[in-house]
């Protein structure tokens, strides 16, 4: 970060929000609970503010990466009218796919897939910005946790039925609900169910270390899916012709080994030369890159920024 102006920096994602604030000559981070994109961001965004200021925290500038976030300049100008009164003096936002790309390429460029609970991808080229899905759980998302999860839920009780393999998952599953039959009316009341559902995603990597072809099948599938987001990235951006597209995939379903041999697979397939690397990226750090993005930047019509007029500030 340049100069010593005070910071919060939020990487919100919708398992958890990971906070850092940057102080006179002091940092410490720590965690809340995810965000909730079916809810209003700007309340859940000012609580985080609110809280940090409780426990004695000062800034004068906001770098958030958010997920969900839709119009992000009107959420900068709200959040700035929100917490001006605490000394906030700007607003630096952007959908969580920009600090995720930033974390990783800095100001570079390539494709960037993030996936964790939920995931979208954003390729970035000399003069063009292509965010590729990222369009939540019911009509996107995939590849993600949450499409591994599903996949695994409809793996079983496919199983079950009598319409496909059997599968280690389902002893995975019964665990949770011994009467198979009642799972989906338990899950379909549970307000965190997407979270829910995202955590069987350890357990299809789990099952798939341990030879099950079914739960082998799923992050294989789910592997080609960001990579079909990666490439259709390139393409829009015009890197598919660099000499070695940049190619990284974050978050935590990349841990699963044969997802991301699939994935890796996958691009150097359409793209041989590409440059192909899995979980080298710092959403904090990329949230905290948002101040520094120059306007010259393709980045830089996906940074929302706020800030109070100079005269007001005294």
């Amino acid at each position: 970060m340049t100069g010593a102006t005070r910071t919060l920096v939020l990487d919100a994602g919708q398992t958890n929000i990971k906070i850092r604030h940057l102080g006179d000559g002091s940092h410490a981070e720590w965690a809340a609970p995810g965000i909730r994109t079916d809810r209003p961001l700007l309340p859940q965004l000012t609580a985080v503010v609110e809280g940090a200021i409780a426990d004695g925290r000062t800034f004068e500038r906001l770098a958030f990466g958010v997920s969900g976030l839709e119009s992000g300049a009107a959420e900068s100008r709200r959040l700035l009218e929100a917490t001006e009164r605490h000394g906030v003096r700007s607003v630096h936002i952007a959908h969580d796919s920009v600090t995720a790309f930033l974390g990783a390429l800095g100001t570079g460029r390539g494709a960037v897939v993030a996936a964790g609970t939920g995931v979208v991808t954003l390729a970035v080229g000399r003069t063009a910005v292509a965010r590729i899905d990222g369009w939540g759980h019911l009509i996107g998302d995939a590849g993600s946790g949450f499409w591994i999860g599903r996949a695994a839920l409809d793996a079983v009780m496919r199983a079950h039925d009598g319409r496909g393999e059997a599968t280690a998952l389902t002893s995975v599953v019964q665990a949770d609900f011994p009467d198979l039959e009642r799972a989906y009316l338990e899950l379909q009341s549970d307000a965190g169910k997407v979270g829910r559902i995202a955590a069987y995603a350890r357990a299809v990597a789990a099952a798939a270390a341990e030879g099950d072809a079914v739960a082998g099948g799923i992050l294989a599938n789910a592997g080609r899916e960001l990579a079909l987001s990666a490439l259709a990235g390139l393409r829009r951006t015009g890197e598919a012709d660099a000499a070695a597209p940049q190619v990284r995939g974050l978050g935590g379903v990349f841990g699963a080994e044969r997802l991301a041999a699939a994935f890796t697979a996958e691009v150097l397939a359409a793209l041989p030369n590409a440059d192909v690397a899995i979980g080298e990226s710092h959403p904090l750090d990329g949230a905290q890159l948002l101040p520094e993005v120059d306007a010259k930047s393709a980045l830089a019509s996906r940074v929302a920024v706020a800030r109070v007029p100079v005269a007001a500030t005294g």
